[in-house]
């Protein structure tokens, strides 16, 4: 080929330059997928959303070392007046050991006092105290991570211990890396006059690497057209992208432009940034093909301005940076003078301050490790901080992230975790963080101004209206209520439905002292008037006190069904109270209703166990667990957002999702659901 100089007699700005590069390559993309063992998932993007296969624990589980007992068999216990169990009342147990019934208690080992043959035992213990619930950490069905998540050390604990043994990841670029020139040669060759030691390409190799990709670096060729030309073609059919280092300049040697020319076309020669201005932007067969020149600080600029972005691009791999900010604490922290405490936090920025919300910090939740933004920590000889002070925090997410994210805090529905899926897909640098704490909670949250959104299904008793009573109430500011889903609330209970329950009524308890006075005997089949009067007693009288009180064994039947709660302020607590007070059912005959969980799938794994026997919740999360469902109500399940958030990007959307045919789509996968008003904003 005959020599000539390659003289660009225009450069443009950087970012012109990025801009125009990625807009030409933008649907020539193609984001591959793999399978992989998720012990060798470290650092690599999830192609899809995650869900555990099992439950952790799979069982209920001992949090202490001690003894398993019955909590009845304790009552009344003090140091004054002990309860003295016998060798066949108890059960030593480990940390960890199973618990299984009748046993629904654990006494630490501490707390007892050893005798030959029994224990003394100094205060009484209430139901489920020291004993770890199945699902308590990790629950099967949920989502463990979203799709688009650098995966961490942490997370492949936690996919483990949920029985994930591969998972589906965005498939590492492959880079072919060639370095060019006559006068370069390899770090092991014996340097003459005029030889160059070659290492850029080594450089770029780690460098792809850390941007999510693989480098593939091939031997130095020297200036010579045609061997440049067939390799940069070949290369362009089997890689994803491709660099070729040197040539890319004014020299009569530099080959590279006039190649890619040949071979496809080249969108930008020359930048405006020095060092690094010859710099060549092609495509090649659909490929990416960057020139970069030969002085290693202008490669080492031109590969971080034009290389890097284009294989995290591919890769689905967004540039994460270690970062920590000032935020709010949204609780308060209490801590022990004695430790250096690291709290895990929710992150995200609501107005114009930051705002933490602290997670679970028990030494078994894994979980909130997976969740977190990053931590918050508490230093010795400090006895915590008050909820509203500020702190640091030290970072996972960047806080450009932070910044970006949706920050939602209210009621819990499988549905968040799809719009948290979805989000980041759909909207570049856009995401969700959902904490749940209940309706009522969550537009207190709001009010503290530490919320962009509060997930609410509150029914108003006198107007058989959902959710606006509330938020009319509660807020001076103008606050929208935007439409979400309609969905059922029911009984969850397991598979077949063994005791054979059908409503509300069947979940009261034989229990009660006063009930166990009143039931009387059941003699010759008959029913006794004592049977008729326990009845009415633990139903509150009316029609379900009749049907209980139809015979001794419907009594017996109930005594064994064990409830599982929701927290106070959630709106399913409020809804299932409204329904107990419509059927005239006293709370306190429900075996199980102050024990409280903070999500419908943590009831449904606490029914699918050996934890309970019924637990409200919704359709969606029974479905998940495999559980049979009795429906009590269809209820409203919205957003409470302050109009002045309204017009924020990634509220934009947040709402833009609830309309979107992927949510419905999503939406008709998991069942339980419709959603024709989904996305409608109402102005209060």
């Amino acid at each position: 080929m005959k020599r000539k100089r390659n003289l660009y007699l225009k450069t443009i700005p950087v970012e012109e330059a990025r801009e125009k590069y990625l807009s030409a390559i933008a649907d020539l993309i193609t984001v591959k997928h793999e399978t992989i063992k998720v012990t060798e998932s470290l650092d690599r993007i999830t192609g899809s959303a995650i869900y555990a296969k099992y439950s952790s624990p799979l069982f209920n589980a001992s949090a202490m070392d001690g003894i398993a007992v019955r909590a009845a068999d304790t009552a009344y216990a003090s140091e004054t007046s002990p309860v003295v169990l016998q060798e066949a009342d108890y059960m030593v147990v480990d940390t960890g050991d199973p618990i299984h019934p009748p046993f629904d208690a654990v006494i630490m080992a501490e707390d007892i006092v050893e005798t030959e043959g029994e224990v003394r035992i100094i205060a009484s213990a209430h139901p489920w105290q020291h004993i770890r619930p199945i699902g308590e950490d990790i629950v099967a069905g949920e989502m463990i991570l979203p799709g688009n998540h650098k995966i961490r050390a942490i997370d492949i604990g936690v996919l483990l211990s949920a029985g994930i043994l591969e998972i589906e990841v965005v498939k590492r670029p492959e880079v072919a890396i060639f370095p060019t020139g006559t006068e370069i040669i390899e770090p092991e060759e014996e340097p003459e006059e005029g030889s160059i030691i070659e290492s850029n390409s080594r450089m770029f190799e780690n460098m792809v690497t850390v941007a999510g990709g693989i480098g593939c670096r091939f031997a130095p060729i020297i200036d010579d057209y045609e061997k440049i030309r067939d390799a940069v073609a070949q290369a362009a059919d089997r890689y994803d992208m491709v660099i070729i280092n040197a040539g890319s300049s004014a020299g009569t040697e530099d080959y590279t432009v006039h190649v890619l020319r040949e071979l496809g076309e080249v969108i930008v020669h020359g930048v405006s940034v020095k060092p690094g201005k010859p710099v060549i932007l092609a495509v090649v067969q659909g490929k990416p093909v960057i020139g970069l020149p030969g002085y290693p600080v202008s490669a080492y600029i031109g590969f971080e301005n034009f290389v890097t972005p284009i294989i995290q691009m591919i890769a689905r791999r967004p540039e994460r940076l270690t970062e920590t900010l000032q935020a709010h604490i949204s609780r308060r922290l209490v801590s022990s003078l004695k430790h250096k405490e690291y709290v895990r936090v929710k992150v995200g920025k609501v107005g114009d301050k930051f705002v933490a919300a602290p997670l679970a910090r028990g030494a078994g939740a894994a979980m909130s490790l997976v969740r977190a933004d990053g931590f918050c920590i508490i230093e010795q000889n400090s006895e915590g901080i008050e909820a509203g002070d500020v702190a640091e925090i030290e970072l996972y997410r960047s806080k450009r992230e932070i910044e970006n994210t949706v920050v939602v805090i209210g009621s819990h529905d499988l549905i968040l975790d799809v719009i948290a899926d979805i989000m980041p897909n759909a909207y570049k640098d856009m995401f969700v963080s959902s904490t749940h704490v209940g309706s009522m909670g969550g537009l207190m949250a709001l009010r503290r101004g530490e919320a962009h959104i509060a997930p609410i299904h509150l029914l108003d008793e006198e107007s058989g209206e959902y959710n606006v009573s509330y938020l009319k109430k509660m807020f001076r500011e103008p606050m929208a209520l935007v439409k979400g889903v309609h969905r059922i609330q029911g009984i969850m209970v397991k598979k077949g439905n063994p005791l054979q329950l059908e409503g509300l009524a069947d979940l009261c308890s034989g229990t009660g002292t006063e009930a166990k006075d009143l039931a009387g005997e059941e003699k010759d089949g008959k029913e006794t008037a004592g049977a008729k009067m326990a009845g009415e007693a633990i139903c509150g009288g009316g029609s379900a006190g009749e049907k209980i009180a139809s015979n001794v064994p419907a009594v017996k039947k109930a005594a064994s069904v064990r409830y599982v709660n929701r927290q106070r302020g959630a709106g399913t607590r409020v809804l299932f109270d409204y329904k107990l007070k419509q059927a005239g059912i006293d709370p306190s005959e429900i075996n199980g209703y102050e024990r409280e969980m903070a999500t419908h799938m943590a009831v449904a794994a606490a029914v699918a166990g050996d934890g309970a026997d019924a637990g409200m919740g919704v359709l969606s999360a029974a479905k998940a667990m495999g559980l049979d469902f009795i429906e009590v109500a269809p209820e409203e399940y919205d957003f409470a957002i302050p109009v002045k958030f309204l017009e924020l990007p990634h509220i934009k959307a947040f709402l833009e999702i609830l309309q979107s045919a992927e949510f419905h789509a999503r939406l008709a996968q998991l069942g339980g659901y419709s959603a024709e008003r989904s996305g409608e904003v109402i102005l209060l």
